[in-house]
């Protein structure tokens, strides 16, 4: 490396290391190329909390002087940096950036004690106003990753810090409740159990917990197991004494409420005055809690401040990785988006003024099926008297149990009192999620379909191909005989090979959605809800399938059929339940699909 390498500079919110805290001294690695990381740099907050990180910086520094900062704050250590589906920070400083990766609190080599989302915001605003004040930054700083990561750029966000000028939040959610651990009312059971199980596992090593450590240690692949298990409060690993509560405060708080608002900005949307480039996966996790975020933050009474810098693509992705495969998909060499490129030029626009983001579209979605990229000046992309409201009326003789059976989807409502379908859901055999074990992705639907405990609505052939953009809204007039249940509903694409495929799929539970009013058994309510979003092209000869059940286990939690909480629910609270779909003049149970030109 030709040259001095700088020293570190120690300014007010740098420390020394504490005997015996683990934090290592800073040191300079050379990376090529100009590059040059210092690692272990750390922040001391007011309460005495010490965040540690690691700084790349640009070739150059310190003799062409200083440079905006991007920042990564995350839980899963510093080496990672969001690089499993970004490009490594090393790329991002050879661009002309600095780089930070920090440590969230207690996560890493960083001290205090971990609990998701309830510190980062004013963390990050720390640490924002930090990089701010050193030699190396121009008072310009950005923030970028997904999941987690997205989170804690939102809450920093939130705390308007002056130096933040632009984030890029992917695959993450601005209300906790709805759009990270539940899905009007159920649990998102998999994705909670396994993200517990693993950041649980890193607490037992860092709180030198032998026992629970080892007992997580052997748990954690196989985690799976684990979905069955009831009560799902009862995971001894997950509740070992010394460990952080979290896991058991979220399967517990199960209603809207004080706790959830005070972790994330559901409450603070209009704080995000901020340019904001989302990123959705149509297969990932957390779609519907990131397509509410950039709809809360889009929604025409927000004030323009909010409103008018905010930005989307939305690609055929699930969580990990992001590319042209998802479950059994292939969505093309298309799907291969560049977003590495886009997230530079993102923060080129914004914190070097280069003005290169002035030309790219406000709203990038993949249509499936068509395998290609659209674009759109707004989100959902026709509105008003562009977008057709296509109901499809759900039809039958009596028997749509199953895809053996008579149901069919129609453009015409019945004009007579059709029979009623049934099915029976048995918490003990719960109908499964669109893929194996919760997994993320397009699968085949067809083996599924054959149970007599899913409802199977085919249309016709299509003569006419049906572009579908939005999130499909569902209105089924149905009964149960128990007074808890859950309504689960899958959009299929049927080709002309005969090959059926998950497209969106959505779930409601009774005690979510008929809060105000109450449930009964064996009274007719409407379940009228919005599925997730998609964008879907249905070709000529193709044809359109609604299936209809109680579950998509273990994507969601089962419901026992009793007024026993689920998460407290054992075999003995499971209770069978008779469930019916009527399709009548006064009861005209359908979907509605946005179809736009």
């Amino acid at each position: 490396m030709a040259g001095p390498v700088p020293e570190s500079k120690p300014s007010s919110g740098l420390v020394s290391p504490t005997p015996g805290s683990g934090i290592s001294s800073t040191h300079w690695v050379d990376l090529g190329g100009g590059v040059r990381v210092e690692r272990g740099v750390q922040l001391t907050l007011p309460d005495g909390t010490v965040l540690v990180s690691d700084h790349y910086y640009p070739p150059g520094w310190p003799d062409q002087g200083p440079a905006p900062t991007l920042l990564v704050r995350q839980p899963y250590g510093r080496l990672i940096a969001t690089s499993v589906v970004y490009a490594q920070p090393v790329w991002f400083a050879r661009h002309g950036y600095n780089v930070v990766i920090q440590d969230v609190r207690g996560r890493g080599d960083s001290t205090g004690e971990f609990y998701p989302f309830r510190t980062e915001g004013r963390d990050g605003a720390h640490t924002i106003d930090w990089l701010a004040s050193r030699p190396e930054c121009n008072g310009r700083i950005g923030m970028y990753g997904f999941s987690y990561q997205g989170l804690t750029q939102l809450l920093a966000a939130a705390e308007k810090p002056k130096a933040l000028r632009c984030i890029s939040p992917a695959q993450t959610c601005g209300d906790l409740y709805e759009g990270w651990f539940y899905h009007h009312g159920a649990l998102r059971l998999a994705s909670t159990i396994g993200w517990a199980a693993q950041m649980l596992k890193a607490d037992a090593a860092r709180l030198r917990l032998p026992e629970a450590s080892r007992a997580l240690d052997e748990l954690y692949p196989r985690v799976p197991t684990l979905f069955s298990r009831a009560p799902y409060a009862d995971i001894p690993p997950l509740n070992a004494p010394g460990l952080p509560s979290y896991y058991s405060d979220w399967i517990s708080e199960r209603a809207p409420g004080p706790y959830w608002t005070r972790h994330d900005i559901s409450s603070r949307y209009n704080d995000m005055e901020i340019p904001a480039l989302h990123v959705w996966g149509w297969f990932d996790t957390y779609l519907h809690g990131s397509s509410l975020l950039y709809e809360a933050l889009t929604h025409p009474d927000r004030p323009t401040t909010v409103s008018e810098n905010q930005y989307l693509i939305a690609g055929p992705w699930q969580h990990i990785p992001w590319g042209r495969f998802a479950g059994d998909g292939d969505f093309g060499p298309e799907a291969e988006l560049d977003t590495d490129a886009i997230l530079l030029r993102w923060f080129n626009h914004w914190l070097k003024d280069t003005g290169e983001f002035s030309d790219e579209p406000r709203v990038r979605y993949f249509m499936l099926g068509e395998n290609r990229w659209s674009s759109s000046t707004h989100w959902p992309p026709a509105t008003g008297s562009e977008t057709r409201q296509t109901s499809l009326y759900l039809r039958s003789d009596g028997r749509a149990n199953s895809s053996k059976g008579d149901g069919s989807l129609s453009l015409l409502p019945p004009t007579g009192e059709d029979p009623r379908d049934t099915w029976v859901d048995e918490p003990e055999v719960p109908v499964s999620a669109p893929g194996p074990n919760a997994a993320p992705g397009q699968f085949n639907q067809a083996r599924g379909a054959q149970l007599n405990n899913v409802l199977v609505y085919t249309s016709e052939p299509l003569v006419h191909p049906q572009r579908v953009v939005g999130a499909p809204k569902v209105r089924i007039f149905s009964t149960s005989s128990s007074p808890s249940a859950d309504l689960a509903v899958k959009l299929v694409r049927m080709g002309a090979d005969g090959r059926t495929t998950n497209i969106c799929h959505g779930v409601a539970r009774s005690s979510w959605l008929f809060r105000d009013s109450g449930f009964k058994a064996d009274e007719v309510y409407e379940w009228d809800f919005p599925l997730e979003v998609t964008a879907c092209a249905f070709a000529v000869g193709d044809r359109i399938r609604v299936e209809v059940s109680g579950t998509l286990f273990p994507l969601y939690d089962r419901n026992p059929g009793t007024n026993c909480p689920p998460h407290l629910a054992s075999s003995w609270d499971w209770r069978q339940s008779q469930r019916q779909v009527l399709h009548s003049p006064s009861h005209p149970s359908r979907i509605e699909l946005p179809v736009i030109p």
